[in-house]
């Protein structure tokens, strides 16, 4: 089989995006957009899912995302180019098939910087009462749209910056628990509970939590969406895919491990604030109030930010790659000469986030759910492209690369899909009916739904 990596006028399109990003460039990318503080803010909820195995969560959670990676590594080898899922649906399962699964994948990418700018918006007015949060999420869109506009290595550059405060906020929360935890502070002490509680432990526990915890890891996938902007091809992105995963993984086990430690032997926390604010009161035991503001206000809202810019830059190539190929208006193909971003894609994907963002400010819960369902559905279509791709078109015989690897990602995909909360099931089966219509306006209208041969 060839090898296209970094050529992707041999699928049919011109190089038009700038290739300058390196494997550090993307493993940033990724972890900014995981966001390395992501169980912050889930903590109390993941808590009371899993009856205090909040690590053990995130455990089954690596397993089942590495499945997944190895399938974005895969497919990223095949079709080096934006898009994301929704190209490797549209090669391996035809263009209706791509146009759904785009669709579904759009449910995640849209959603994920509003989640952040919504996120952001309640950590900074829970301290500065007098400042609305529409005008914290007006803010941030617009700051997060000018680096993007600026160009891919604005957006790397400000992923470095960001990316290391939440670093040095997690290290400080670390170190500020490991000195309490030798005190016993809070009745703290060194425990592999929140890893295993065999009177509690069942698969539906931990994976009905897992459908909660897997915010915490959409976004390493984002990598391959620029994939026409990486130096080292398809090898890079599949690198940085996979580091970003493990790397993340590895920040949200330790830190959910250390925190569960001071709330050992309990198995829920009560509703309201206990359960809201459940690692950040950790942090006041452990650190005092000045450790708990750094983690709720610069820490959520500097990571919120960074999630924000990595999430549009994402959004934006996904609809540059569907309206590339005319699933979408073609007026979302247009590169800007000088910065070589997709930039009405930059700007389209602002507006949409702006009007979500200030329309579900005060529904926090029903967007983790949306997001959850848009991801898991797209992941579900990217398993079944590499099986349809290489064992059915391409006759491969690499059983366990293309068909073992995939049908157990896939499996595991299914059954959280399965568990996940029926606001979940609902607001997605929505959005996937609202996309049926759509479909259907664009076949009314004539417009193409087939892939181009040449570029938009």
């Amino acid at each position: 089989m060839i090898d296209v990596s970094s050529k992707v006028p041999v699928l049919g399109y011109k190089q038009e995006l700038k290739r300058s990003l390196s494997l550090l460039d993307l493993l940033a990318y990724g972890l900014v957009f995981i966001v390395p503080i992501a169980p912050v803010s889930v903590f109390g909820v993941v808590f009371n899912a899993s009856h205090g195995m909040v690590p053990l969560v995130y455990v089954v959670g690596l397993v089942a995302m590495i499945f997944i990676a190895l399938s974005y590594m895969t497919m990223s080898k095949a079709f080096p180019f934006a898009g994301s899922v929704y190209a490797y649906a549209s090669r391996a399962l035809g263009p209706a098939a791509g146009f759904f699964a785009g669709w579904a994948i759009l449910l995640d990418y849209i959603l994920i910087p509003t989640a952040n700018y919504v996120v952001a918006a309640v950590a900074f007015v829970a301290v500065f009462t007098a400042v609305p949060k529409a005008a914290v999420i007006v803010v941030m869109v617009v700051a997060a749209t000018v680096v993007n506009f600026l160009g891919i290595e604005s957006t790397a550059r400000t992923s470095f910056l960001l990316l290391g405060f939440q670093v040095v906020v997690l290290l400080l929360f670390v170190a500020a628990a490991g000195t309490a935890l030798a005190h016993h502070v809070a009745g703290a002490r060194v425990s592999f509970q929140p890893f295993y509680n065999p009177a509690e432990v069942t698969p539906g526990l931990v994976f009905g939590a897992l459908s909660i915890a897997v915010l915490s890891f959409l976004g390493f996938d984002a990598i391959s969406t620029l994939s026409e902007e990486s130096r080292g091809g398809a090898k890079t992105i599949g690198r940085a895919t996979m580091l970003a995963l493990c790397i993340g993984a590895l920040l949200f086990i330790a830190q959910t491990w250390v925190a569960s430690l001071f709330v050992l032997d309990r198995t829920s926390l009560p509703a309201g604030d206990a359960t809201d604010a459940a690692f950040y009161n950790i942090a006041a035991v452990v650190g005092g109030p000045v450790l708990k503001f750094l983690l709720a206000v610069p820490g959520q809202f500097l990571a919120s930010l960074a999630g924000g810019v990595t999430g549009q830059a994402a959004t934006a190539r996904l609809l540059f790659g569907m309206a590339r190929d005319g699933e979408l208006p073609r007026v979302l193909a247009h590169v800007d000469p000088r910065r070589k971003v997709p930039a009405r894609a930059i700007l389209v994907i602002a507006a949409i986030t702006m009007a979500t963002s200030l329309l579900l400010v005060e529904h926090l819960e029903l967007v983790f759910s949306m997001v959850s369902f848009g991801a898991l559905l797209g992941f579900l279509s990217l398993q079944i492209s590499v099986v349809a791709y290489f064992i059915y078109r391409e006759g491969s015989r690499d059983w366990l690369r293309h068909l073992v690897t995939p049908a157990i990602g896939f499996a595991i995909i299914a059954y959280v899909l399965w568990n996940a909360d029926t606001i979940a099931k609902i607001a997605g089966a929505v959005w996937m009916c609202a996309g049926l219509v759509f479909y259907l306006v664009l076949k009314r209208l004539n417009r193409p739904t087939s892939l181009q041969d040449g570029p938009a």
